[in-house]
């Protein structure tokens, strides 16, 4: 996969840390970019002198944090002509009773981290659907549209995740792009240890064609609406599931 296509949400997390934890927060943002999948298994992280500067950082810290993350078995760095930083983290496949413990563990959390995401894509659709996208802002919109929906049930909720955030992305606020990596990240390991149906998968890319749509026709409460029913059937799983 090229850099071009693992780059379409990175700005969603590689975005300035603050000074004061910046080994920490640098640690934070990489972790956040493997996880959701803006940079996946085998792909390769930007170029130090790229991400440095993105992140608002030392070479040194990004290394450091870097080396972190290698430790730990989330990256590999290789030299030569086509080195650089791989991802070789690798989801889990979901177990009987994962569900069941992340959602213990939110606790009451999860009722409000499902408020903040269907608050933050909903906007972020209907924001976006609100002005003409220029001809390389659809073609990245369809891209994503048409990666996931022909993904294996294995790659699905990563390319499922790359289209939610490339949304907020296209927005052009930085800071709406970051509300919706953050609002995914908060469900993250609760949507990961949801089993992928494959019925669940068609229902999806009906959903995202519907969105995709909707954006494209310059509607904005259709964009909303079509948004709000997607999470709402992924809600729906997800508590069919705990009940």
């Amino acid at each position: 996969m090229s850099d071009r296509r693992a780059d379409l949400t990175a700005s969603a997390v590689f975005r300035p840390v603050r000074e004061g934890n910046a080994f920490e927060e640098t640690v934070e943002r990489l972790l956040q970019a493997i996880k959701l999948g803006v940079v996946g298994l085998g792909e390769r992280l930007p170029p130090e002198r790229e991400l440095a500067p993105r992140l608002g950082i030392s070479r040194v810290t990004l290394r450091e944090a870097i080396r972190a993350l290698q430790h730990e078995g989330y990256v590999e760095s290789r030299r030569g002509r086509f080195g650089g930083t791989f991802v070789t983290y690798q989801p889990p496949e979901p177990r009987r009773g994962d569900l069941e413990r992340v959602a213990a563990g939110m606790g009451d959390q999860l009722s409000d981290a499902l408020v903040f995401r269907m608050a933050v894509e909903t906007g972020a659709a209907q924001a976006l659907a609100s002005r003409a996208l220029t001809d390389e802002e659809t073609e990245r919109l369809t891209h994503c549209l048409r990666e996931a929906d022909v993904a294996e049930p294995v790659e699905y909720r990563r390319l499922d995740t790359r289209f939610h955030l490339t949304i907020g992305e296209l927005t052009g606020s930085p800071l709406l792009a970051a509300a919706c990596a953050d609002a995914r990240m908060r469900l993250n390991d609760l949507l990961g240890a949801i089993p992928v149906l494959q019925r669940n998968i068609e229902h999806s890319e009906a959903q995202h064609a519907a969105i995709v749509d909707a954006v494209l026709a310059g509607d904005p409460d259709g964009a909303r609406r079509a948004v709000a029913e997607h999470l709402e059937g992924t809600e729906a799983l997800l508590r069919g599931f705990l009940t």
